[in-house]
């Protein structure tokens, strides 16, 4: 009588809700229009137009969810999808010391969402997975880890401050070229010890587990010849991922000639699982499609964080993607040069650059971006999905590990001048990006922002949860949403 008296509780209270909810947005303006609560389609953009579930249905899910054996959520910032009419992904690629493209992007992306949400904002509250390769992973990290309080160890902003301390000591610039040639030589360019030793001293014991939502890191193990992907997802499947962080870290950005390779062990009832690792960008640089496939795993293993049917319906995802920039203003290589280039000049060039490392890194990362866009312009969502590159990068200043005083102001010009830049999508024949929209990177961003914003009100009112305010969806200046880590609800009987 008290579990059946509990549940009808629960469902007037969750019909209570929705109806609260369909009289404020029909009642309301709102940025994107009201709900259309009877729409049969998805359209383009926004939240607004996703078609909403029953009552029936939603209590289903809730119920459903509230009663599963994955409720395990306590260590995650943000609902679960099924309380929600998106899934949202942030990817970040890999690049070395031009991580501070991103991050220039991601601090902009932060305060739009603080100006909406207010200052206790952050990234890891909207995104049901971040996936990072190398620098991107490293990033990731930042963005997800929890410090004491459960809440993001690094804001955004922080971002941009570690990489102008530290890459200058990552990537010493002591060595003139034919120094560095003669080191390439015999072994990696650097031994990563200052490196190692900063993320584990701010990482400390934070393992995979412990990430205030979903990632997705991808290495490369080269005892077995094979990607290994440290997520969150993957490890109910198999628990010897739940590695520290600051391995993961170190791995996805060992690059092959720049940093040696990372070996580690982690233990799950008493097996003990060994770990070969190298940069994840030599399996997947732009590791968009990587979040994306997690995702696809968890519906076909019907995991209850996500609506029925268990379909991949690309018109639910909203996803940012951003690069790291590369440099196509001229042809990098020619094949006249090239064809004088032995195994030393495949490896290593005159200005720097390691050719080989370079043709399979940015042939990924293209080739992720083309597919993308293809789908979602396919499915008619193309504002669903918005890559961010910097494809205009100097030859000389591209290099990952050039970690000059001036590079690093010339990455931070290149990360501002982006936002400027009108939004684009990489030319299959050509390789360069061109404008397809009118707007900004920074105008996109911001209608992102607040897709976010919406999507996470709506999850935060339909939660089992307490919630610390009375959030009205998409009346961004009035209320402010729970940014409390996720507490498993409590029934007494």
């Amino acid at each position: 009588m008290v579990l059946h008296s509990l549940y009808t509780n629960l469902s007037n209270q969750i019909k209570l809700n929705l109806r609260s909810l369909k009289r404020w947005c029909s009642s309301r303006k709102i940025e994107h229009g009201p709900i259309n609560w009877n729409a049969n389609k998805v359209g383009n953009l926004s939240v607004a137009r996703i078609k909403d579930k029953s009552l029936t249905n939603l209590y289903t899910y809730k119920q459903r969810y509230l009663m599963s054996t994955q409720m395990e959520r306590s260590k995650s910032a943000i609902q679960p999808p099924v309380l929600g009419n998106l899934i949202t992904v942030l990817s970040i690629d890999g690049g070395g010391v031009r991580g501070l493209i991103p991050a220039i992007i991601l601090d902009f992306l932060e305060t739009e969402l603080q100006r909406i949400d207010g200052e206790d904002a952050r990234i890891a509250d909207y995104f049901d997975i971040i996936a990072g390769t190398s620098t991107g992973g490293l990033i990731t990290a930042m963005l997800t880890a929890p410090n004491e309080e459960k809440r993001p160890l690094f804001a955004a902003k922080d971002i941009k401050k570690f990489y102008l301390q530290k890459c200058p000591k990552i990537f010493p610039q002591d060595r003139n070229v034919l120094t560095k040639i003669v080191k390439s030589l015999t072994g990696p360019l650097y031994d990563g010890k200052y490196l190692h030793n900063s993320i584990r001293k701010r990482l400390e014991n934070i393992r995979l587990e412990d990430t205030l939502t979903n990632v997705a890191i991808p290495t490369f193990d080269i005892s077995t010849l094979q990607p290994t992907i440290f997520s969150n997802y993957e490890m109910k499947e198999k628990p010897y991922l739940n590695a520290l962080l600051s391995d993961i870290c170190i791995a996805t950005s060992a690059a092959p000639t720049y940093l040696p390779p990372h070996h580690f062990e982690t233990i799950h009832e008493g097996q003990k699982h060994e770990f070969n690792l190298v940069d994840g960008g030599v399996a997947a640089n732009n590791p968009t499609l990587i979040a994306m496939g997690e995702i696809a795993k968890q519906l076909i293993r019907k995991n209850s964080d996500f609506h029925v049917p268990q379909t991949l319906e690309y018109r639910r995802f909203l996803v940012i993607s951003i690069g790291t920039g590369e440099c196509k203003k001229k042809w990098k290589y020619s094949a006249k040069e090239a064809s004088k280039w032995g195994l030393l000049g495949w490896w290593f060039n005159a200005n720097g650059s390691t050719p080989l490392l370079d043709i399979f890194t940015q042939s990924s990362t293209d080739m992720v971006d083309i597919h993308l866009s293809v789908v979602f312009k396919a499915l008619d969502v193309e504002q669903n999905y918005l890559r961010i590159q910097e494809d205009g990068l100097e030859r000389t200043l591209s290099s990952l590990d050039r970690a000059t005083k001036d590079n690093l102001e010339y990455l931070i010009e290149a990360g501002e001048g982006l936002l400027k830049k009108k939004v684009s999508r990489v030319n299959l024949e050509t390789g360069k990006f061109v404008p397809y929209s009118e707007k900004t990177n920074e105008d996109a961003l911001k209608e992102f922002a607040k897709q976010l914003s919406c999507e996470k009100h709506l999850r935060d009112l339909r939660s089992p949860r307490p919630i610390k305010a009375n959030p009205e969806p998409c009346i961004m200046s009035e209320t402010k949403p729970n940014f409390g880590a996720f507490e498993k609800p409590s029934i007494n009987v």
